[in-house]
Formats: structure tokens, sequence, C-alpha cells
């Protein structure tokens, strides 16, 4: 692709760019109207003033390339070809939205044009830019990928995890900063020791450049610089546009921040004013031009308002729509040998792994200590040494950052496996897990999809104390978009993650740190396992005992306990968390008329707290005595070894609660 490295500043090209400009400008203008009449609610973050950056660096990239813009994005929308229409009513919130009307103003998403949306997440979009680059390198595709954010992301970790990892795996990403002086009411003077953005970049080693972001010209020329040496070299530039916007922070800022004189100063040099001025003064457009720009740019407003006001309200009938994508078909069970072959849980996961990896060139694994350690479980290990450094990819200790990268090259088309180290180092990155893995699709109207396997260690029983002995899988639970998975035997631990990683959303896989060394029969041709079904593991009709993960093992050991006093027990395992297998629940229930449920959570808000709602909602008059539960204590997790017993649950907790719910 032939580019050229300097704006031709012909007649066409000026006006081009000046009607760009314009037509963003009076765009807003009519948002700010439409606001105050409340036709657009919500927040609404205007882009006045900040017009070059968008009309100067956008056309320039090729169709194949995409965007990753912020709550500030119709300008971006607007300069990346996202039809008016379509834009307006998203912030009316109508079904002929460019989002379905699912993400409004903060959340303007096309596939069509490769617009990734806005993020309402401050520095939110940055690990998701470096992992459609990602995706790009590792498919030896020439794309770039635009992010732009404002001068307020570079205080958070994600512009520093992205610019670390973008650097280091030489992501094709062009950075854009659009500096406007203000985080919200913070001027960066105020929140930061280094307000240099571009010095930043300089310091992870990638090229970066400060720009006059109020000059449309210097703007292109220098996106002509950077997109070229992108393509030419993959590796990662930055430009930090100095631009202000004219507006307040949204419709609801007072702007008490800043004074009047401040603002008219920076209108005197506005773009439009800037760019119209000297083009008129040079004689290279007329008044009459600017007046059609004019016309014409209002125009396409009117039609655009017009267009909004006559959509359709979605249906409330449509509210879950888009939550999740079209899952496959459950996989059929596969036609056991009976030759069976004894095998650990870790060797099943990274069997699982694999086989996955060669049977799609999409898949690979990537997190801390995957490679050359081997994983901290050693699930990994030998995997980088089959595969090498690309598909088995040792990350930086930046869980926000390679998270979000997984999430982006998912969105791009790719398999990712991400593993997180412990289920508390997740923690560092349930930003990206809740809002952009499990909101994309529905936010986008159905237009993006993540289908990526999370893997992470939880539990207790190691003694690793109170930050390394979590259970926070019920927490995940909560989060609609997402499945949640809790594998417990060798089968479900290689059957499972080869379904996951069919699915078209994010899949959460939790491995139970005491399972890892536990020893199973797996059939030689064990396949594919449904990921959408709980299972009986042991039949019984006094009462059904409920479980998943690590707690299932107990659990059975307490039915054992429980048979030998002439009590038979039936143990469920969820084996999913979400969706919770409501039919299976209550066909279990129907027929005991009691349950236990064990869960390794904390009892307060606890997975137990949900499974025992739901049995009261829908099968209570089958119930002959009070749900019972068995949690683990409300503390942190112990370091002692007879305190970390005693804080989560163990057999005798299980027998004494199932003989409770009997009355003995």
């Amino acid at each position: 692709m032939t580019v050229t490295l300097k704006p031709k500043l012909d007649r066409t090209h000026v006006l081009a760019l000046l009607r760009e400009m314009i037509r963003i400008r009076r765009f807003e203008d009519k948002c700010a109207e439409l606001y105050t009449q409340e036709k657009i609610r919500g927040f609404l973050h205007l882009y006045d003033g900040e017009e070059a950056v968008a009309a100067g660096v956008i056309p320039v990239l090729a169709d194949t390339d995409r965007v990753v813009a912020t709550y500030r994005e119709h300008g971006h929308a607007l300069a990346r070809g996202v039809g008016i229409g379509p834009i307006l009513a998203e912030m009316y919130g109508k079904a002929e939205g460019c989002s379905g009307g699912r993400g409004g103003s903060m959340h303007l998403f096309d596939a069509a044009t490769n617009f990734y949306g806005g993020n309402a997440i401050v520095g939110g979009g940055l690990p998701l830019a470096g992992g459609l680059a990602l995706a790009d390198r590792m498919l030896g595709e020439t794309n770039v990928t635009a992010c732009f954010f404002g001068e307020g992301a570079v205080a958070e970790g994600e512009f520093h995890e992205t610019m670390n990892l973008a650097a280091l795996w030489k992501l094709p990403v062009l950075f854009v900063c659009e500096n406007n002086g203000y985080a919200m009411g913070s001027a960066l003077e105020r929140t930061e020791s280094e307000i240099d953005v571009a010095d930043k970049a300089k310091a992870y080693l990638i090229e970066a450049q400060k720009v006059d972001g109020m000059d449309v010209v210097a703007v292109e020329a220098a996106a002509r610089k950077a997109i070229a040496r992108i393509r030419e070299t993959g590796a990662p530039m930055l430009l930090e546009c100095m631009t202000y916007r004219f507006r307040a922070h949204s419709m609801f800022d007072a702007q008490l921040y800043r004074d009047k004189a401040e603002v008219a100063e920076w209108r005197e040099k506005g773009p439009i004013l800037r760019f119209q001025g000297w083009l008129l003064e040079n004689g290279l457009i007329h008044d009459e031009e600017v007046a059609k720009i004019e016309a014409e740019v209002a125009a396409e407003i009117a039609e655009a308002v017009a267009f909004a006001e006559a959509g359709r309200w979605e249906p409330v009938a449509d509210l879950t729509t888009h939550v999740m994508g079209e899952a496959p078909p459950p996989p059929e069970p596969a036609k056991l040998s009976g030759q069976t072959v004894e095998i650990t849980y870790r060797e099943a996961m990274k069997q699982a792994i694999r086989e996955a990896m060669i049977g799609d060139d999409r898949v690979f694994l990537m997190g801390e200590d995957v490679g050359a350690y081997g994983g901290c479980y050693a699930v990994s290990k030998g995997l980088m040494e089959e595969f090498g450094a690309d598909r088995i990819r040792d990350t930086p200790l930046s869980e926000s950052g390679f998270t979000g990268a997984g999430i982006g090259a998912a969105a791009a088309g790719m398999r990712p496996i991400v593993e997180l180290m412990t289920v508390n180092f997740s923690l560092l990155a349930l930003d990206q897990i809740m809002n952009t893995a499990a909101t994309i699709r529905h936010m986008s109207g159905g237009q993006f999809g993540v289908p990526l396997v999370i893997r992470m260690a939880t539990g207790a029983g190691k003694q690793l104390a109170a930050q390394h002995s979590h259970s926070l899988e019920g927490w995940y639970a909560h989060i609609p978009g997402l499945k949640v998975l809790a594998p417990a035997t060798v089968e479900d631990a290689r059957g499972m993650l080869w379904t996951a990683l069919q699915d078209p959303d994010p899949v959460l896989i939790f491995e139970n740190v005491m399972l890892y060394n536990m020893t199973g029969q797996l059939d030689e041709v064990a396949g594919p396992v449904d990921i959408d079904r709980a299972v009986i593991r042991r039949e019984g009709t006094d009462l059904t005992l409920i479980t998943y993960g690590g707690s299932l093992w107990k659990t059975l050991e307490a039915a054992e306990a429980l048979a030998a006093e002439g009590i038979a027990a039936e143990v469920m395992d969820l084996r999913t968390l979400r969706p919770l297998d409501d039919a299976t629940i209550m066909a279990s229930v129907a027929k005991t008329r009691r349950a236990v449920i064990v869960d390794e959570g904390w009892r307060t808000g606890s997975l137990s707290a949900e499974i025992m709602a739901r049995i009261v909602e829908q099968a209570f008059w089958s119930l002959d005595a009070p749900l019972g539960r068995v949690c683990s204590a409300e503390v942190p997790i112990p370091y002692p070894k007879h305190l970390e017993d005693a804080a989560i649950p163990q057999v005798p907790a299980i027998v004494a609660a199932a003989k409770a719910a009997l009355g003995r």
C-alpha cells in the first residue's frame, strides 16, 4: 500500500478536511440542543474543539484498520464513516442505532467500519487495542489499530501496562492521546508528576511525537508518517495531540475548575476558525463554498434527526437479547473405548490445552510464567518447547493489560486462553473482565463477541494464608455475559476446556488448587464435555447434596459416611456456575425433598444463597425440611493448618448439615 507522507493541500482535500470538522462541530451543537430537550439522556461528552484530531487521523487509516475510541467518540465515529443517522439514533436509544440502542452516547460500535466502540472506562480501551493489534501480529496482517484516549488515562494502570506490552511485543498500534488539559475537572499539572505524555511513551521505548492538535494539517501530517512507520516496522507509535475541549467535560459539568477567559483564549485558536481563516486568507476557498458546506451539513443533520425521531423503541420482550451469543449445540458424548489411563487433573488440563492448540491455529495461551516456567501449577510445562514462545506467551505481571489484550485478540477472531495465576490476581483484571469482556456483545448490539477462555486457580487448603486462598467464583457467577465453570474431575478438566473454546462468549474456568495432584481414570478416547449441565455423581433418595469444584470429593466422602448410617444422599456436581442448571437442581430436589449446598465461598452473599433462593422460588412445595448449607467461615483464610481446615467446608460439617436436614 502506497502512502503519501505529506497532506496534499489541493482544493478538494482542504474542503474535505474543513467539511469534516464543521460536520463534527455542528453535529455536537445539535446533540447539546437535543440533550436540553431530553431527547438524549445519560452522560453526553462533546468533542467541540478537538475536531482536528479525528479529522486528521482517521481518514488516513485503511478500511481494514481498526479504531478504538473513548466516551467522547462522536467525532471519531463520524470521521470513520459510521452513519450519522444511526449514530444519532443510538444516542436516542433507538433500535436503529449503530449499536441497536444498547450502548448510547458513550458506546458507539460499528462492525462494518471496524469501529470497536467508545469506552466509558477511562483507559479501558487501551488493552483492547493492544489485543486487536496482537491478533494482527500473530496472523501476519499489516493492519493498524488506532486507539484514542485522553490525557487523564495516562494515570491509569491500563496505559502503562499496554505501553509495555505494545513495545515488548511490537504491536501495530497508533496511540493517539487527545490532551485537552483536563481529566474531567482536574488539570494535568495537578494530577501528574510528569505532564509530558509523549515522554511517558518514550520511557517504554515507544516512538512518540507531540503535535498541535488544533492544526488539522499538522495532525494529518504526523498521522501519515506514524501510520506508514507502523506498517513498515510493526512497532507502536504515540501521537500526543495538544487540544482543548470548548464545552464542559459532560453536559452535567458546571465547569467551576476553569474560567471563561481561558476558554475564550482557546476558542481564538480553534481548529475550524484557524483552518477556515487560513484557507480564506490565502484564496484556497471562498465564502460561498463555506456557506455551501454549512448548508449541506445542516441538511444532513436534519435528516439524521428525522431518522432518530422516527426510529422505534426496542420491545421490552427483547431485553435479554445480545447478552450471550448463539452457542453451538452441546457436544455429542464420545463413544468410550472402555480403556482408561490414570492421569492427574493437572495433566488432563494440559492435554486439553495441547489438543486445542494442535486442532486450531487460532488458539494460544498467555499469562504469567506459562512459558519458560511451565505455569505456577505446572499445567503448561513443556508446551512452550512444543509450540514456541509466540503461542505459549509469557506476559508481564500486568493482569489488566494482558487480560484486556486477550479480550481484544478474541474480538479480532483469535481463540486465546488467558491464565491468571490465582483467583485473587483476577481482581486486578476485573475491570476488563466485567466492563469489556462481559459487555461488549450487549453494548454493540451483538456486533462483536469475545470468544475468550480465562483460567485461574481458586480455593484454599495449601496454607497460603488470606491473600492466596480465595474462592471468588461466586462473584463472577453474578455477572451477565460470562460463563463460569468449575471442573472437578479429570474428564471435565480435559473436556470442558475444549467445549469452552467453541463458545462465542467469555468463559471463566476455576480450577481448585487441591485438585491439581488428584488422579483419576480417563478413557483413552474421552471427548468434549457439555458446559451447560450439572451432573449427578451419586444417586440417592433421602436428600440432595449440591456442590462443585474441590468440594465435590469431600461431599462424596460425606455421602459415603452417611450411607454407612443408612442415609442415601444424592450428590450433584454443578460444574457450571453460570448459567446454573435449574432443571437438574429442581428435579433432584423434587425427588429427595431435602437439600444441602456445599460451597467454599463465604456464607454471606454466596453462590449457595443464590441456589437456595432458586430452590425456594421454584420448588418450595417439594421441600420437607429447611434448606441447609455448608460454607467457609466469615474470616480471611488463616495460615495455620488447623485453622485453615476449620475455616473451609470439611466432611464432618457436611455430614452434620445433612443429618440436620433429616431431623437427626
